[in-house]
């Protein structure tokens, strides 16, 4: 007896192609993981949001040099969360509470201070991607990126102010008429606040980032732009800045913005 499978009954009813196709044009390449944001919890949380609750096939990396036009060729999404510095010499500085550190034969003095990675080649990779038709979704601390390459943050649409410690804040939905906020509610994290200087058109803000405590950020305030969206090119561009915590990716109302975002960048909705 013939045994009938699950791709043969799709082919028979002319199905099996469409799916493969979505499947591939869904595809997604994510750049995560740096010193201070360890590649494990995000590719556990965005496997878990974006690939089980979507079905989106994602390719993760946290090799810099994979940023590069070829490597997104044949994508549709580039997913990003990591920040702009290599350290080949190494970390000097002890944690706080640690203990000394003793080696012997003594370790060669270390020479902390970082690279910045990104390229002109990458910057431009980044923004070609964006224009030829491309979704970008940017997380959290991708802004410190923006300081190093004016191709990047032109397409980003923001620099970093940097962040106070970790604490909590609530996330508030500045416009609630867009498709990625669409059944949406305010939430609250514990994560870095992250302040930036938004650069873009008011119009296009989704989302403010807000310290009810009053606590503030040098001179800065307890408020910052938090999130954004817009046509870039042919592409589309989204912004996010919760991020440096799995609770804080996993929180209900964020993995929604989440899905909502990348059904967007898709152009699904």
């Amino acid at each position: 007896m013939k045994t009938i499978t699950r791709r043969t009954a799709l082919s028979a009813l002319g199905l099996a192609a469409p799916l493969a196709r979505a499947r591939e044009e869904a595809s997604a390449f994510a750049l995560i993981g740096d010193r201070y944001h360890n590649s494990d919890y995000i590719r556990t949380a965005l496997s878990k949001t974006l690939g089980s609750g979507l079905g989106l096939k994602i390719d993760f990396s946290d090799d810099v040099a994979s940023l590069n036009s070829e490597h997104l060729k044949g994508r549709r999404l580039l997913i990003m969360l990591r920040d702009g510095m290599l350290w080949p010499g190494g970390y000097s500085q002890r944690m706080p509470g640690s203990p000394e550190i003793v080696s012997e034969p003594p370790v060669p003095p270390m020479s902390p201070d970082p690279v910045y990675w990104i390229t002109e080649a990458q910057g431009k990779a980044v923004r070609e991607f964006a224009t030829g038709g491309g979704g970008i979704l940017f997380y959290h601390n991708v802004t410190y990126i923006s300081p190093h390459n004016d191709d990047f943050r032109d397409v980003l649409g923001a620099v970093t102010e940097q962040h106070p410690p970790l604490r909590p804040f609530k996330v508030k939905v500045v416009n609630k008429n867009h498709p990625i906020t669409q059944g949406v509610n305010d939430f609250v994290v514990t994560d870095e606040q992250h302040f930036v200087t938004y650069q873009k058109d008011p119009k296009y803000l989704l989302l403010q980032s807000v310290n009810e405590n009053g606590l503030t950020h040098r001179n800065l305030g307890n408020t910052s732009a938090a999130g954004w969206a817009y046509d870039y090119g042919k592409g589309r561009v989204c912004y996010l800045a919760p991020g440096h915590v799995i609770t804080a990716l996993w929180n209900p109302e964020y993995e929604k913005l989440q899905r909502n975002a990348v059904r967007w960048l898709l152009r699904e909705t």
